[in-house]
């Protein structure tokens, strides 16, 4: 894949993630916090380095995470 297909999935992870923090900050704290590290961690202006393990651990928590939040009633903003 072009390098820029990389940037653009970066770029709108975190604008996912940023908007999932949003929704949730006053009902859920807790995974509005963790939805901020989330955005932090993926963004493309300042890249983190992790090893190709830890990313693919962290690719299997977040797509655990996003299913959680889609099926548990707890995980999710209360709109």
């Amino acid at each position: 894949m072009p390098y820029g297909y990389y940037q653009l999935v970066r770029f709108l992870g975190m604008v996912g993630f940023a908007i999932l923090a949003y929704h949730n900050y006053e009902s859920n704290r807790s995974m509005a916090i963790l939805w901020i590290v989330s955005a932090i961690l993926i963004n493309p202006i300042f890249k983190i380095t992790l090893g190709r393990a830890l990313w693919n651990a962290v690719d299997v928590l977040w797509a655990a995470l996003l299913m959680a939040s889609i099926f548990t009633p707890q995980l999710r903003s209360n709109e």
